[in-house]
């Protein structure tokens, strides 16, 4: 990898987690970039509703503006991963954070809708190098197990800090400069970070390590054809899923054929720990996506609240999740990341289970209630099901594992999206057809609940 390589190599091995100034400045970089990433995120769910009318956009374009991002981010998660393992995490995070930015610009000037998507598009794969990098990063960096939770509940409780600016910030925007305004807020953040990166140490674990092209076409194909197959619906959704599964099982004869160099080596799918966190990671994405999309778009279609004040509203969620996350380290330690896991699910269902009592949001007070009871859930379980994934493995496959990690955070969004709002607009998109969505989610959620109860330990 050449002398920066070696030296920066040497850099990361030095650094052993202590709280040093130099490893808050670190923590702080990557933490910017994660929430640069899920700013992004929160803030478009609460513009759809603006973007639809501008763009003259019917519901499943709305759904692909979400899902054109999580979609990519999710699909290219794994091989994110690997470039970072391959070429070095500091550079992948460099490429990251220039292609998120591109991808901002142009949503932020695009004339249509498909143009819109395109952004998005781009911005997914931005992100799909950018998160990987971070939490391979962190468990190189932090080698202490404890200070390395303390690290990861910083992390993830910078996902609610995002949730608590992007939405209220995202109101006042959208309302005072447009809806365009949301994704070029994005250009000074990424600029910021890409002046940050120097900061970071390089470490890279390259041997053995290669970009398995046919297995990342296949995966990609699989989970994109039903996603398509979700969200288009009508007689064309059968043969989607049909080329779906066709795809998907291509996907493991591929790589049980490339043993130890496939993006996904199929030894990992026998370590119970680390798919019992997938599974836990993708049912609570599944839920709380789906929940951040449909609450205010049926909100603001019903004119019940303006956009400034759904921005204000969604904020019991974000701000349970700020004050509460950055506990969920040591409390993982005292109480077990099971218990955590299964504390924070029973929650986070419990609070979709109360949306799905409201009539379309309102009464206001019952919507709050269960916002509260779902950011509470997220603080629990987020840090310990990360933490549990990283840990599952060798740090030789810290890239890879916090893919997966968040490829299941990442497909669990999507589907939500895509199957919530299918729900909805399927069964009428009013008070009946929002209610039977939370209800799915929900039981969605509370899946999640039982694997982590059963499969941690």
């Amino acid at each position: 990898m050449g002398t920066d390589h070696d030296v920066g190599a040497s850099t990361a091995r030095k650094q052993p987690g202590a709280d040093t100034a130099h490893s808050r400045v670190i923590l702080l970089t990557l933490c910017l970039a994660v929430l640069m990433v899920q700013v992004d995120t929160s803030v478009v769910n609460l513009a759809v509703h603006a973007i639809g009318v501008a763009l003259q956009a019917p519901m499943r374009m709305l759904q692909w503006t979400v899902d054109g991002y999580t979609l990519t981010y999710a699909l290219l998660l794994m091989s994110g991963g690997t470039l970072a393992d391959m070429f070095g995490r500091r550079r992948v995070f460099r490429w990251g954070a220039g292609l998120f930015t591109l991808g901002a610009l142009a949503s932020g000037l695009a004339p249509s809708a498909a143009v819109l998507v395109l952004g998005r598009v781009v911005s997914g794969i931005g992100a799909a190098l950018l998160v990987p990098s971070t939490l391979a990063l962190i468990r190189v960096i932090w080698t202490d197990p404890r200070r390395r939770a303390h690290a990861i509940g910083i992390w993830a409780g910078t996902n609610g800090a995002a949730l608590a600016i992007g939405p209220t910030l995202g109101g006042l925007l959208i309302s005072f400069a447009g809806w365009r305004s949301i994704f070029l807020l994005i250009i000074p953040l990424g600029l910021l970070v890409g002046w940050l990166v120097r900061v970071l140490p390089e470490s890279s674990d390259a041997d053995g390590r290669r970009l398995d092209f046919p297995g990342q076409f296949l995966a990609g194909a699989g989970i994109a054809g039903l996603t398509l197959a979700v969200i288009e619906r009508g007689e064309f959704a059968g043969w989607s899923a049909a080329f779906s599964g066709v795809c998907l099982a291509g996907f493991l004869w591929v790589e049980r054929r490339a043993g130890d160099t496939a993006m996904l080596p199929l030894a990992l799918l026998r370590n119970r720990a680390l798919i019992a966190a997938m599974g836990v990671a993708a049912a609570m994405t599944f839920g709380m996506y789906g929940v951040l999309f449909l609450l205010p778009w049926v909100w603001l279609q019903s004119g019940a609240l303006s956009v400034t004040w759904a921005g204000i509203a969604l904020l019991p969620m974000s701000l349970a999740f700020v004050a509460l996350s950055h506990q969920s380290g040591p409390w993982s330690h005292r109480f077990g990341a099971r218990r955590l896991m299964v504390w924070g699910m029973t929650l986070i269902g419990t609070g979709i289970g109360v949306l799905s009592c409201t009539h379309a949001g309102r009464p206001l007070w019952l919507a709050e209630i269960g916002l509260l009871l779902t950011g509470v859930g997220m603080a629990l379980n987020t840090g310990p099901v990360l933490a549990v994934a990283v840990a599952a493995v060798d740090s030789s496959r810290a890239g890879t594992a916090s893919a997966l990690a968040n490829t299941a955070r990442m497909v669990g969004a999507t589907f939500g999206v895509a199957v919530l709002g299918a729900v909805y607009d399927t069964v009428g998109a009013g008070a009946s057809g929002f209610s039977l969505a939370m209800r799915i989610g929900a039981g969605v959620v509370l899946g999640g609940t039982l694997l982590a109860g059963r499969a941690i330990r």
